[in-house]
């Protein structure tokens, strides 16, 4: 190692505490993290491109500094569902170090892993406290029947007012209005366990009434709209 003269010259003056670095909370312990292996836990971290037209929200599970599990969701941009099949497959195995230095193909991808990075370093990850921390497949329970991602889609005008497209429960096929034209329920499809019943055998017109719900006081509407085409 080169040291410039200033230095060189200094004389040494004693270091006096040597405690190392603070502890954080990883899977229901208290760890001094001197290197990547020393991390581990579930967490989340959310992302988007430069022109911020799409984001991402990343979620890994990573035990002593390898990532064992990811769960990649994108919403806004067309070209991110490609880079997350990508992503989706680079990221297991890697150590969190390599994962952060991995060009993950998309910029809100990268930006997602630069921020669950954060998460798991100062530990401040969802299994924090959790003894033995979430086992793999954990990131599985945060999506919806079918296992799909929970999407809120949303569309209003100044002129026209709002339009529900998609909630947590499902596609929303009918929104309810009062006699005021004020919403007070809305009728929705559950896509993914829909399409699991299809795929057992159901016919569709049956796994479609039998998927088919509403919220609020959907019955009670004066007028029914279809937000797509009303």
């Amino acid at each position: 190692m080169n040291y410039s003269h200033e230095v060189d010259s200094m004389c040494v003056v004693a270091k006096g505490p040597h405690h190392g670095p603070a502890p954080i909370p990883e899977e229901g312990r208290w760890v001094k993290s001197y290197e990547i292996k020393d991390i581990a836990g579930l967490s989340h971290g959310i992302g988007w491109c430069a022109p911020q037209q799409g984001c991402c929200k990343l979620t890994l599970n990573v035990k002593a500094g390898i990532v064992e599990e990811a769960l990649v969701e994108t919403v806004g941009c067309s070209g991110m569902t490609h880079s997350a099949a990508m992503a989706a497959e680079i990221l297991p195995g890697k150590t969190l170090l390599e994962c952060l230095n991995t060009d993950l193909v998309c910029d809100a991808i990268n930006v997602a892993m630069r921020e669950i990075f954060k998460q798991f370093a100062y530990g401040r990850t969802q299994s924090a406290f959790s003894e033995d921390g979430l086992p793999v497949g954990a990131g599985l329970e945060d999506l919806g029947k079918g296992l799909r991602s929970q999407v809120g889609t949303m569309f209003s005008t100044k002129l026209k007012g709002v339009r529900y497209m998609e909630m947590a429960e499902g596609y929303i096929t009918k929104m309810a209005l009062d006699e005021n034209g004020e919403v007070i329920g809305y009728q929705f499809v559950r896509v993914g366990k829909m399409l699991e019943d299809i795929r057992h055998g159901m016919a569709a017109n049956e796994a479609y009434e039998k998927n088919t719900g509403s919220y609020g006081r959907f019955d009670e509407a004066a007028k029914y709209i279809d937000p797509r085409e009303e």
